[in-house]
Order: structure tokens, then C-alpha cells, then sequence
């Protein structure tokens, strides 16, 4: 990509060898699903259904259930979305579909790396103990310290 400059500076902070390692693991197993060009968000089922005909053999005793019949299903503006699939549908577009999956699971994993960098840089020990503010000629205020439970004692 031309005239994208980088907006990660890690010669800033220092990072270890082996999550620095990792993340250009995570790095290239991204960018191999970006080259497929395809991702599609939720999930394939296979369903066998009955129908509206009282003397087909999918109400018997067992049943003989229509299909396989496979769908897709996500959520839109929290609402469930399906479609039905042909299994031409369903064989083409399942590897999208666990594209997907697997750069949800890439991304978490980046992430976690990038949390345990922030909580491991050592300028958190360095830093001066906050001192309370005070007025010219007043005592200094009571030390203000976050509640135990924030959810609430009900």
C-alpha cells in the first residue's frame, strides 16, 4: 500500500524477542487470509427438515427427514439473519466463512499480546506516587480511593 505511513512505533516500547516473534507469526497468518480476499462473518448448519404433508414419511414413526439443506445464518443490527445455501453454495463459501473464524482467533491473540506489552513496560515502576493537591494554608485532602465493587452492593 503506497502513501500509508506506519502508525505503530515499537522502536518506543520495548517489546520481548519472543512476543515480538509472535506477532509476526500472527502478522503473516493475516495476511495470507487478506490475499484469499474473502472473509464472511457467521455460521453453516446442516438442517433436515419436515414439511406440510400429513402422509410423507418425514411425520412417520421414525421419522425420514428432508434433506440435508444447509444455512447460513449471522446477526445484522442484532437481529438473526439465514439464507438458505445449495451445497455448490455451501462447499464455495464455507472457507470464507472459516476465514473468519480464524482471523477473529488471530486478532484476540494480538490483542493479548499487545496487553501483556502495555502491563509488562517497566516506565509503570518509575512512575512518581501521585501526591494529593493541596491549597496554601488548608490540610491536604482525604485520599480519594476507588470503590471495592464497581457493579454495586444490591
Amino acid at each position: 500500500m503506497t502513501g500509508t505511513k506506519d502508525l505503530c512505533h515499537p522502536e518506543t516500547v520495548r517489546v520481548a524477542p519472543s512476543h515480538q516473534a509472535e506477532a509476526s507469526k500472527i502478522a503473516a497468518e493475516l495476511a495470507a487470509i487478506a490475499r484469499t480476499g474473502m472473509v464472511l462473518p457467521g455460521s453453516v448448519t446442516q438442517r433436515h427438515t419436515r414439511c406440510g404433508r400429513p402422509n410423507c414419511g418425514c411425520h412417520a414413526d421414525p421419522p425420514r427427514l428432508h434433506g440435508p439443506y444447509w444455512q447460513w445464518t449471522r446477526k445484522v443490527a442484532a437481529k438473526t439473519v439465514c439464507r438458505w445455501l445449495s451445497a455448490d453454495q455451501h462447499r464455495d463459501y464455507q472457507a470464507w466463512i472459516d476465514n473468519d473464524r480464524r482471523l477473529r482467533e488471530l486478532l484476540a491473540r494480538l490483542e493479548a499480546l499487545g496487553a501483556t506489552a502495555f502491563e509488562e513496560d517497566p516506565r509503570w515502576e518509575r512512575q512518581p506516587a501521585r501526591r494529593p493537591r493541596t491549597r496554601p494554608g488548608q490540610p491536604p485532602e482525604p485520599e480519594q480511593r476507588p470503590p471495592d465493587r464497581v457493579d454495586g452492593d444490591r
